[in-house]
């Protein structure tokens, strides 16, 4: 007698390539499963699109570095007494330091490591700028205890955002953002008295101050220009410092030309 043939059997036997999951075993075909979602998984991130920073992004700090040394050695040599000197010599350091990293920072495009380490310092140098802001101007249009004692709180302030900068570089947006404007507007309790020293002096430096939050808030909220191809939410910050930067130069150079302390 003849056996019986298992009629599947003899279907897949007809045609080798249809087979079903029943035909394969469970765990050739979990594997199989698993390398497909693999597969999938695999092209979807590659298919993500890459995040591609503005042409221009970095180019205007680069621009501005050279302007900021020429800036600060005339300033340096216009101060008059040494205390104002001084303070020229620490506000040329730090406008320097924050254009020059920035520059090399933003537009070489940087392994991780080396990215992670320059951000850091970019960040920090936002507080030394701030500080270093202040510095010839409070000279200049304070007398020395009263700018002893701004000078002590915001060079304070600044060495504790640096710290606070250097290690917690995930820190929120919203919260380092509002560190920065926050120290740069620290100087509203003395401002009067500066004010009565040289009067336009201190509207610079309150216009300055006005690009710069006017800046940070554009960079806090990633706002406008968000996916402009050349000149994006950031570069508009980058503007502002650089606009601020020659207000509150211009401020520093008066209130150095006559300082309060020479009256």
């Amino acid at each position: 007698m003849a056996s019986q043939q298992n009629p599947k059997s003899a279907d897949a036997a007809a045609d080798p390539q249809e087979l079903t999951l029943t035909s394969i075993p469970l765990r050739h075909t979990t594997s199989a499963i698993s390398a497909a979602q693999l597969g999938a998984a695999e092209t979807r991130v590659q298919a993500a699109p890459a995040v591609i920073k503005p042409l221009l992004r970095g180019w205007l700090h680069a621009g501005t570095t050279p302007l900021a040394i020429a800036a600060g050695i005339v300033l340096i040599v216009l101060a008059q007494g040494g205390i104002a000197k001084a303070g020229a010599a620490v506000y040329l350091a730090c406008s320097v330091l924050l254009f020059g990293n920035s520059a090399v920072y933003h537009i070489i495009n940087w392994s991780p490591r080396v990215k992670q380490a320059l951000r850091r310092v970019d960040h920090a140098n936002i507080f030394l700028l701030i500080a270093g802001t202040y510095t010839p101007v409070a000279l200049g249009a304070l007398p020395l205890p009263r700018a002893a004692l701004l000078l002590t709180i915001v060079w304070s302030g600044a060495l504790l955002g640096i710290i606070f900068r250097v290690f917690w570089l995930s820190a929120p947006r919203w919260l380092y953002v509002s560190l920065y404007v926050g120290l740069g507007w620290a100087a509203l309790f003395f401002f009067s008295e500066m004010l009565q020293a040289n009067v336009p002096a201190m509207i610079l430096v309150a216009v300055g101050g006005l690009l710069y939050t006017i800046g940070a808030i554009c960079y806090g909220f990633k706002w406008p220009l968000r996916n402009n191809k050349y000149f994006g939410f950031h570069e508009l910050f980058h503007a502002c410092t650089v606009a601020a930067f020659f207000c509150h130069w211009t401020a520093a150079l008066l209130a150095l030309l006559d300082p309060l302390y020479l009256r």
